[in-house]
């Protein structure tokens, strides 16, 4: 078998019985990179020298019995917004492409400790701003599956990664859905856990009451082993939460007998592409016909999702960003007359259009005279949208629909409109909004041949039905993979 054909914890067990090293599998990601890298662009930084040290250190631990978990040995990309101690980390922007973190982020640490081998840091939209991975300071990053679409965002380079084979497994962060939505156009899993579940310390902020580190795999057992070794209680994240039933593995289980789903329909009108609808639809009778109970039901304040979202988000970004002035780390402009002029230019050559954007609209709402208007208002939403989603999980164990309304765009389409980008979230951002675990995984590909995403939506801490729901569903739809390889 081809080490690439693998999945993460095949791979791990492959290491473990001697069928394959650690360092044979880091060398077979390598050389994959540099096949496919020109034409996908999914990594910013590649450390290969540390890499292949590390792959070899951890294969001298593997085999003195020091090292036994599901992932040890197994090489893992990891999202630019996420610090790695003495690794540049640039959340894809020109103002931070000379910052060196001196720490690494919990979540990055638990994988480490676990025996995963970090390869380098991926592509995203500009400090996760963005559903295409467009707006990057280091080019766009295109999807394996057509290289003339985009993978999706803001996470698109961990999802074009694992999908072109460029890694075993990534992690990636999420604010709207952007986990989920580049899983859903890269063909690959991808899962927002609930908000708390992972520490969020040394993840670069966007949104910091909705930002969620989470994986991206092959299949969801994989899922399940990344997700319970990132999730831990982490005292240096005032927002992290202590939990116990953080065995997702055991939710591996082929069975839906008697699982109560809903399917909203407001998911289901307007914009919805016909062939994503289709495939969707077709995922839930699948579901039904193994003993799920599926139904409709009417799920309330889904118009008012994008605006309440992009109003929190843009509000928290403003402020989140204001720490990157040329001071004490980053891009510092060349010329300047003065401490406020240094300030203007370093951010106005820095920062991208979109970046930029986003902070002029959070710096609005938050301004004397709109605070109430806007900010208040959205916050108020936010806990009548998480209402309703708290009086839908009393009837149902999980929320099923898609994860965005077309497959993927062709590259350079979604940038022209703004707009129409913002509408595209409107699946994946009251997720979020109201804190709730969400998985995307593969549900058919269109006429194009382009993969399409089946998203399940469970209530607070229940990402174990998720787990056992979308595992069920991956056994019933069998093996996905590109039927002409990039």
């Amino acid at each position: 078998m081809d080490i690439l054909e693998y999945s993460a914890v095949e791979l791990s067990a492959a290491i473990k019985g001697g069928k394959v090293t650690a360092s044979e599998a880091m060398e077979a990601v390598l050389a994959r990179i540099d096949e496919k890298e020109k034409d996908i662009n999914a990594y910013v930084t590649i450390d290969r020298e540390q890499a292949l040290k590390a792959a070899a250190a951890v294969q001298g631990k593997i085999e003195r019995g020091e090292m036994t978990g599901p992932l040890a040995g197994v090489p893992v990309a990891i999202k630019d917004n996420m610090c790695t101690e003495g690794v540049l980390t640039t959340c894809s922007s020109k103002i931070l492409e000379n910052f060196v973190p001196t720490f690494s982020a919990e979540a990055v640490i638990n994988l480490e400790k676990a025996g995963a081998v970090i390869i380098g840091k991926t592509n995203m939209d500009e400090f996760a701003m963005g559903s295409t991975t467009e707006t990057s300071a280091y080019g766009v990053t295109r999807n394996p599956w057509n290289t003339a679409h985009v993978p999706g965002g803001s996470s698109g380079g961990s999802a074009a990664a694992v999908a072109a084979g460029e890694c075993f497994f990534a992690l990636g962060s999420d604010t709207g859905g952007s986990i989920r939505q580049p899983a859903s156009f890269c063909g690959v899993v991808g899962l927002k856990p609930t908000y708390g579940t992972v520490s969020r310390y040394g993840l670069i902020a966007y949104g910091s009451s909705l930002d969620q580190i989470g994986p991206l795999t092959k299949n969801v057992s994989d899922c399940a082993a990344v997700l319970e070794l990132i999730a831990s209680h982490d005292t240096k994240d005032s927002t992290s939460v202590k939990r116990e039933d953080t065995d997702f593995t055991s939710a591996l289980t082929e069975d839906v007998k008697g699982m109560k789903i809903g399917i909203p329909k407001d998911y289901f009108g307007e914009g919805l592409d016909a062939e994503v609808r289709d495939a969707v639809l077709a995922a839930a009778k699948a579901l039904e016909e193994k003993g799920a109970v599926v139904e409709e039901f009417d799920l309330s304040l889904v118009e008012y999702a994008i605006p309440t979202y992009y109003t929190i988000a843009a509000a928290e970004a403003s402020s989140n960003l204001e720490r990157f002035d040329g001071v004490k780390y980053g891009y510092r402009t060349l010329e300047y007359d003065g401490l406020h002029n240094m300030y203007k230019k370093t951010r106005s050559e820095g920062f991208g259009a979109e970046v930029k954007r986003r902070i002029m609209l959070g710096s609005f709402v938050l301004s004397s005279g709109y605070y109430d208007a806007y900010y208040l208002k959205a916050l108020k939403v936010k806990a009548m949208i998480k209402k309703a989603f708290d009086e839908a999980f009393a009837k149902y164990d999980l929320i099923l629909g898609p994860v965005a309304p077309t497959t993927a765009p062709k590259l350079g389409e979604s940038l022209s409109d703004p707009i129409k980008m913002y509408l595209g979230d409107i699946y994946t951002i009251s997720v979020n909004l109201a804190g709730l675990p969400g998985i995307s995984i593969p549900c058919g590909k269109d006429s194009k041949g382009l993969p399409i995403g089946l998203q399940l939506i469970a209530d607070r801490f229940q990402e174990q039905k998720l787990i056992q729901t979308a595992y069920t569903y991956e056994k019933i739809r069998g093996d996905f993979k590109m039927e002409v390889s990039i």
